[in-house]
Formats: C-alpha cells, structure tokens, sequence
C-alpha cells in the first residue's frame, strides 16, 4: 500500500527501528502464536529485551537508558505494533518503561532513581503499576487500598486487579489512599518490591485477548513499607498521575496507529492472492471501496498521530488533545480489524489467522489507560469551558 509518512522519522531512527525489526525476527515472532496457545510469555524475554536496548530508552544514560526523546519509545511501540507483536510492547513494555519508568523518573529521589531505573532498562526488574481495584476502575478517588502511617514507614493493606506484568514484576508503583477522607487528594503512590512481607501475587487473569501478557491480581495484607518507598509527595499521589497521563495514553495511540496500518497491509496482500467466484477478492468493487476507505482514515490520523507526537517530544502534549489520541486511533483499531477480518471470510475467524488475534487484542485498547468514555468526559470539559 502507499507508504505512511512520517515527518518526525530521521535516519537514527530508522536504523533503530532495523534493530528492532531484527530483534522480533529473532527473539519474538518464531515464539509469539506458542505463548498465546500458553497464555504465558517467557521470563528471559525481558532480559533479552533488555540486552537489545528495548527498555527504558528515553531515560538518561545514568540511570541505564539512552538520553533519547520520545520517538524512539514511540518507534518501539510502532514496530512492535505493526509487526502484529503488539501485546508485548503496549501492555508489557509500555507500562514497564513508558509508565513507572517515568513515574521513578519524573517523581522519585535519587537514590530511587538509581536504586530501580538501571535494573529496568537491563531487564533484571519487570515494573508494573498497581492503580485498578475490584471495586474502581478508572475513578482512582475510590481506591480503597490504604497506607496507614506508622513509626518509620507505613502498613498496606487491599488489593489490585487487572495489573499489567503482574506476574513477572519485581517492583510495583502502588496508588494507596493515605487520607481516607479526602477523595483524590489523599492518593500517594509508594514503590513497592514484591518480595516484600505481606506481598501476593494472586491468579493470572484469563482474558479475552493479549493471551501472552500476564494480567493479574495482587493483595497486600499488613505489609509494611519504609517512609522512603513513597514516591513523590504524599497526598499529591493522585496529581501526578494525572500529568503522567498523556504520554501513557499516547503510546497507546501510537500503538493503535501502527496496528491499524498492519492490519491493513496483511489484508491487501490476502485479498490479491484470495480467489472467489472466478476472480481475486481485490477484484470486486466492494473490496476496493471499503478498503481504499480505511486506507483514507489511518491516513489521516498519521499526520495527527505524528503531531502529537512530536509535542510530546517537545514537551508539549497536554492532557486533552493525548485523550483525542486515545480515543479516535484505538476506535479506528477496532474499526479496521472488524472490517478486515471480514475479508478473511471463514479463515478470520481462525486463531491461526493472525487477523483474528488483532481483532481480539484490538478490544482492550478501549479499555484500558482510560476508557473511551473517560476520553470523551475529559474532551468535553474542555470543549465547555467558558
């Protein structure tokens, strides 16, 4: 299909891209149709990632990273994407190093920055980050997980659901109420090990889709953290999350994005080959029709893809137009793999058939960082302000 430009690729990051092309060929794609029949993904698969500079790239070179900005994360996000590998870089490396990796970065002292970031750009530690409980989903003001203040340190006690890496994760960013009484102000976010006293993992989630990436409950019972586990100010847990919000909610868009456009390559070149009635499935008027259609609308969410992300390159991105991101790409996700799974006919519908892992793993992205109706809320409280 026509080449998707993008303004904002240079040469370093194509030769990155090379590399990460090269590593799926290897390291992932021989593997991936297995962990899914396992619904389990290798733990060494995060030192790998590690050893190849997949982790934590847009951290400073002290802390293990690259120095880089965003569109080398951006880049992973994207290949991994559009290779139809996507699981294990948006709900696996997305929340390890685009979440907590940044979250330690932006919020955390020193010694917590040296102690954790290192170890996750090597992938001797899986990061993962505990906000989702039974009982409130996206409205974090609900939490019911506490941290009572004691001598030197703080008791945790409640649970966490729907947790990204749950399974894997040696170290956790737990959102906790510290001010039972104040709603979203009394939220602080403390760094937890996993190894800690009171610390369990709990069953590894069954889901629809994402089957290799491990999704999972954790329960904390009387577990005592020290005063320096907090992350940031206390109480101020809760702000900022909400300025972590965009960049997380972006690499889901670029992540969509990228889904879109590989999903639309694997059902041109299946239409061209795929014979019915006499003729090839490219053949018919319907076909060229629809798909020249969604060809048309990934197209024109580049050019708004690539803008946001060099924002938040630049440091740029807000809140609002991240969730407009968000919001139409994972939408159009969803869009693009109903109708080209359609094009399959019977053979979409088989789990050999990687259009059929895309549409069930496309599902989520509605979901999860905020869902679509979460997105619409924040765009429209901007719309009507006065």
């Amino acid at each position: 299909m026509l080449p998707f430009y993008c303004s904002w690729i240079d040469e370093d990051l194509r030769i990155f891209s090379d590399s990460i092309n090269k590593f799926i060929d290897k390291e992932i794609e021989p593997f991936y149709e297995k962990w899914e029949e396992d619904k389990w993904m290798p733990r060494k698969i995060w030192n790998k990632l590690g050893e190849a500079g997949l982790l934590c790239v847009d951290i400073p070179e002290e802390y293990g990273g690259f120095g880089v900005d965003f569109k080398f994360a951006a880049i992973i996000y994207d290949t991994f994407y559009r290779r139809g590998v996507g699981a294990i870089a948006g709900a696996g490396i997305g929340v390890h190093a685009g979440i907590v990796g940044h979250y330690i970065l932006n919020m955390g002292t020193e010694a917590q920055k040296t102690t954790y970031l290192p170890k996750m750009a090597s992938g001797e530690y899986v990061a993962a980050i505990a906000m989702t409980e039974p009982g409130a989903g996206s409205d974090l003001k609900e939490l019911k997980t506490s941290a009572k203040k004691v001598d030197g340190g703080y008791i945790i006690n409640g649970s966490k659901t729907f947790i990204s890496n749950g399974q894997h994760c040696d170290v956790v960013i737990l959102a906790c109420k510290t001010d039972p009484k104040a709603g979203a102000k009394g939220v602080s976010l403390f760094i937890v090990e996993t190894k800690t006293d009171g610390f369990v993992k709990g069953q590894k989630l069954s889901k629809l889709g994402i089957h290799q990436q491990d999704t999972s409950e954790l329960f904390f019972n009387d577990m005592f953290v020290p005063d320096d586990a907090l992350l940031g100010e206390k109480n101020l847990g809760f702000i900022s999350m909400m300025k972590e919000l965009p960049r997380e909610r972006l690499g889901l868009a670029v992540g969509a994005q990228a889904a879109s456009e590989g999903m639309l390559d694997i059902t041109l070149d299946y239409v061209k080959e795929r014979n019915a009635f006499g003729k090839r499935i490219a053949d018919f008027q319907n076909t060229r029709f629809k798909l020249a259609e969604l060809a048309t609308q990934v197209r024109v969410q580049k050019a708004f893809m690539d803008q946001c992300i060099t924002l938040l390159s630049e440091g740029k991105l807000d809140a609002v137009t991240a969730s407009m991101a968000k919001l139409h790409a994972t939408e159009l996700q969803g869009k693009v793999a109903d109708e080209c799974l359609q094009f399959f006919g019977g053979y979409g519908y088989m789990t050999e058939y990687r259009i059929a892992r895309e549409f069930v793993d496309a599902r989520v992205q509605r979901i999860y960082g905020g869902t679509s109706e979460i997105m619409k809320e924040i765009i429209s409280r901007e719309l009507m302000k006065d």
